[in-house]
């Protein structure tokens, strides 16, 4: 699995659990479907992504 992949998988990942936590426990976990919004979105003008360096730390091909 390459870095792009396991960046998407888990921004999806949280966007679908986020979302179950908002629907079953409490609305202000949307803020957390934002934030992972929100950091898709700089991550793509700036190209800087906290997921993408970890998970390359963690030795997924780039």
């Amino acid at each position: 699995m390459t870095v792009n992949r396991a960046v998407m998988a888990f921004a999806g990942f949280m966007v679908l659990v986020s979302l179950a936590l908002a629907h079953w426990v409490s609305p202000y976990f949307l803020w957390l479907t934002a934030f992972v919004g929100a950091n898709l979105f700089q991550s793509a003008f700036t190209g800087l992504c906290p997921a993408a360096r970890i998970f390359r730390a963690l030795g997924l091909r780039p």
